[in-house]
């Protein structure tokens, strides 16, 4: 099995994706060690910054190479050339898996690392890490809360739903009242619908690198899983949320001229909405998740980023250091990080302070939002990706946008992706449990 297994490192390579070991960034014996950061947080300059002022024994050069894929097909390359990837590269949570089985990523526990596990919020460190293997060193999450247009559902008597049936019949009313009007859009984002699968208790996938290598589960089609995909596929087909993708100009002016009056959305999306949305600030209000059965309080998250050392980097002990002390603690990075570039904390001190979940947030008419989100990521668990995550993500979204497009059965998404994905685990040399 192992022999096949080797096989997708052989497949990955041919599509820019094994990890060689290499050399990257620079020292020298007569100054600081400078260790080279690729990364795409906003505002980041003054991290950068703030971090060289407060070091002299490392300094960071940092580079903006692209966002998400770009990003990622860039140190894949990097990675088949042996030469040219970052020491130090931010990487979402669900990427972790697929750089550690290509044996990318430097096990930073060797260095000090593990010290760091109370630091942080408990899902985010076991996303991050694989027993006593450090991977990665978590910084922003993307706990979900429900954003609704209070001042719409205030005029027409509508209650802000608390559970995933009174937000079916919160969708039937707003058709009735406005038949341009839906209750949102189905956005067809990977991690959207996975945070939303994530707070209905489905867990589709388990990978332990240190468990099994080459043993994966996919089980898409479990109950908890179907139901979103049942639910969700109702709203669409009876036309009561539109199919809007998001982040795009059209989904940005429907949420801020009443076409959309609510958004299943994320502990970074103040900072979005504050900055896209004009025309309704001071009409948005955050509610907790609606729940699938009244009085639970199950929770999803929807994004989240790290920081890695690659195995090219020539001073991996420097490049943990930065890793780790980059945000980490540092009061300056997160002054940036919360207030100018709006991302949501997952250094547990940090989430807690009251000037973060004190913080009211003009754009909500001065709710303080941040009392919604922290408790959510306070109470998320365990949730793990699988080694070939972009297949997945782009199988859901490929299935989903038949079914938006009535050119398949809402019932059939995840019974297809399922079996997409099984094949391909598969094909690449894993064992699948279901």
């Amino acid at each position: 099995m192992l022999k096949r297994l080797g096989r997708l490192v052989r497949v990955l390579a041919a599509g820019g994706l094994l990890a060689v070991a290499g050399c990257g960034g620079a020292s020298s014996d007569d100054g600081p060690v400078r260790v080279s950061v690729w990364a795409w947080y906003p505002e980041f300059k003054s991290v950068v910054e703030a971090f060289n002022a407060s070091h002299t024994d490392v300094q960071v050069e940092w580079t903006n190479v692209g966002t998400g894929p770009d990003q990622y097909a860039k140190l894949k390359t990097a990675f088949t050339a042996g030469k040219g990837a970052p020491d130090v590269a931010m990487v979402e949570f669900q990427q972790i898996p697929t750089f550690i089985i290509l044996d990318a990523l430097v096990d930073m526990g060797q260095y000090g690392a593990n010290d760091d596990e109370p630091l942080y919020a408990e899902w985010a460190w076991s996303q991050a890490t694989d027993g006593d293997r450090v991977y990665a060193i978590p910084v922003d999450g993307g706990p979900m809360a429900l954003m609704y247009r209070k001042d719409l559902f205030d005029r027409h008597g509508i209650p802000v739903p608390t559970t995933w049936d009174e937000y079916r019949v919160a969708a039937e009313r707003i058709k009735a009242v406005d038949p341009g009007a839906f209750v949102a859009s189905f956005g067809s984002d990977g991690g959207w619908i996975n945070g939303l699968m994530w707070q209905a208790g489905c867990r589709p996938y388990g990978y332990s690198q240190a468990e099994a290598r080459d043993r994966v589960r996919i089980a898409l089609t479990a109950p908890e899983c179907r139901k979103v995909f049942d639910f969700y596929g109702d709203l669409v087909s009876r036309g009561l949320m539109a199919t809007d993708p998001f982040f795009t100009a059209d989904a940005t002016a429907a949420l801020d001229s009443g076409k959309y009056w609510t958004w299943a959305a994320a502990g970074w999306t103040p900072g979005y909405v504050a900055g896209s949305l004009k025309n309704t600030a001071g009409k948005w209000a955050v509610a907790p998740m609606p729940q699938w059965t009244a009085g639970a309080d199950e929770q999803g998250d929807w994004g989240g980023s790290t920081f890695t050392v690659t195995k090219q980097a020539k001073n991996p002990e420097a490049a943990t250091k930065v890793a780790r002390e980059l945000f980490g603690r540092s009061k300056e990075a997160w002054d940036v990080g919360l207030h100018k570039a709006f991302l949501y904390p997952l250094v547990k001190e940090v989430a807690a302070d009251p000037a973060f979940t004190g913080k009211s947030y003009e754009f909500f008419a001065g709710q303080k939002v941040n009392e919604i989100f922290v408790p959510v990521s306070e109470k998320l668990d365990e949730f793990q990706y699988t080694p070939f995550q972009d297949f997945v993500f782009g199988e859901l979204n490929d299935r989903a946008a038949e079914a938006v497009a009535g050119s398949r059965p809402w019932g059939t998404v995840l019974e297809a992706t399922q079996e997409n994905v099984v094949a391909y685990a598969e094909q690449q040399g894993f064992k699948v449990d279901r």
